[in-house]
């Protein structure tokens, strides 16, 4: 079973979706940053799921706990240039609907 981490609002419901698929989701609410990671169980999770870039300094923490942790975002926004080269995959929401992202994650 994936275990998924959604840190953000997630005003697109990913989180809803990937649990549709059958992946056990951990939600970080508020900012996420070390503790918030390493409470979420970061050190054992498959994905990590950022819905707001303002969360986006996370990316690298959660690959120092986790290098094998698939990065995805699924925002509006643009990723910071800092974070794109430790992302495995951008979203624009607009682009594709969490149905078809989360088959694809999970």
């Amino acid at each position: 079973m994936t275990t998924a981490i959604v840190a953000g609002t997630d005003p697109d419901g990913l989180g809803e979706a990937l649990e549709s698929e059958g992946a056990n989701v951990v939600r970080i609410t508020g900012i996420a940053a070390a503790d918030s990671l390493d409470e979420a169980g970061i050190d054992e999770a498959d994905l990590l799921v950022l819905t707001d870039m303002d969360d986006a300094t996370a990316i690298s923490v959660a690959k120092e706990r986790n290098p094998d942790v698939r990065v995805v975002t699924y925002a509006h926004d643009s990723l910071p240039e800092f974070a794109k080269g430790q992302a495995d995959l951008a979203v624009d929401p607009d682009l594709l609907a969490v149905d078809v992202v989360a088959e694809e994650l999970v």
